[in-house]
């Protein structure tokens, strides 16, 4: 929070700009949007674009934006120079029109192997994270609780990607705190993109906020940050993309779902609801109670 009035930057603007049509409509706004395609996540239909100004909606930046149709997807390269309409429909965005104008500065070398993306079923890496009490903790440390994971860095201007996020999370986190079987069998985890300034003392000041200033929901939600090596180790793990520009970091997203064994349960992108991860983590916590019960009941037969 600040202690004095802020300077209203591009950014706060844009925010600010966001908030207010997201609060106050739903009609779809078009701004007209010049760029170049630094990368594409086909799985998600999102693009990165680096683009210039777009007056009346925000400043030039470097940010991911949706793509409706397969054959854009298709067309798009990294290195395309491009012009489409961008659509705003509350606090939701995406391109339309897209159109390439130039197509000499592609790259022409044979892209690398693209990392391995885990698949449902597949073990999570037990890769060491510090939490915002400055932990150290790690995936193994949550066997036998159903996991639900995200990634976000507190700085994020954009309410509909971090922010969004952790909104929706605090409100699963609220609805399982009803059902104390349920909360004792379910984790929530979010990491962050941005270790450098994401220290343990700011993680802790994030999750507070989201907490209602409640720390011992820490213990049923944790903050956390990765050593870079081993951030990209998980982003590439769950098909992440990210890189830092200034002080923003443009990101994909996906909510990864870890079933009580460790493995990968569940990818969601852009398209979810709380609701839909909240039953999902329920169910997962469930079956493995279920199984629980039936080992045990097992063991205890003569």
């Amino acid at each position: 929070m600040y202690l004095r009035k802020p300077k209203l930057t591009p950014v706060v603007l844009f925010v600010l700009f966001l908030v207010t049509i997201g609060a106050s409509q739903t009609k779809s706004k078009r701004y007209n949007l010049r760029g170049e395609v630094l990368g594409k996540n086909p799985g998600n239909y999102e693009i990165t674009v680096k683009h210039a100004d777009i007056p009346g909606f925000m400043p030039a930046m470097t940010m991911p934006f949706k793509v409706k149709t397969a054959r854009a997807m298709e067309e798009l390269q990294a290195g395309d120079k491009i012009a489409a309409v961008v659509v705003v429909n509350g606090d939701d965005y995406w391109l339309e029109n897209v159109r390439i104008t130039d197509k000499s500065d592609r790259t022409t070398a044979r892209p690398a192997s693209p990392p391995h993306l885990l698949a449902v079923g597949e073990s999570v890496p037990d890769l060491p994270l510090t939490n915002q009490e400055g932990k150290t903790i790690r995936f193994r440390d949550f066997a036998g609780k159903a996991v639900l994971l995200m990634f976000i860095y507190t700085r994020c201007p954009m309410p509909a990607f971090c922010p969004r996020l952790s909104s929706q999370f605090a409100k699963i986190h609220g609805d399982l705190k009803k059902t104390p079987d349920d909360y004792r069998k379910t984790h929530l985890l979010t990491v962050s993109f941005d270790p450098k300034y994401d220290t343990a003392l700011v993680l802790r000041k994030y999750g507070l906020a989201y907490l209602d200033n409640d720390a011992s929901g820490f213990a049923h939600w944790d903050f956390a940050s990765a050593a870079p090596g081993d951030l990209r180790q998980l982003a590439d793990a769950f098909g992440l993309e990210y890189f830092e520009e200034g002080n923003q970091i443009s990101h994909t997203m996906n909510i990864v779902l870890i079933a009580p064994d460790g493995t990968v349960a569940r990818y969601w992108a852009t398209e979810w609801t709380a609701a839909e991860l909240e039953k999902a983590l329920r169910e997962q916590a469930a079956k493995a109670a279920a199984g629980s019960s039936q080992e045990g009941k097992r063991k205890s037969r003569p």
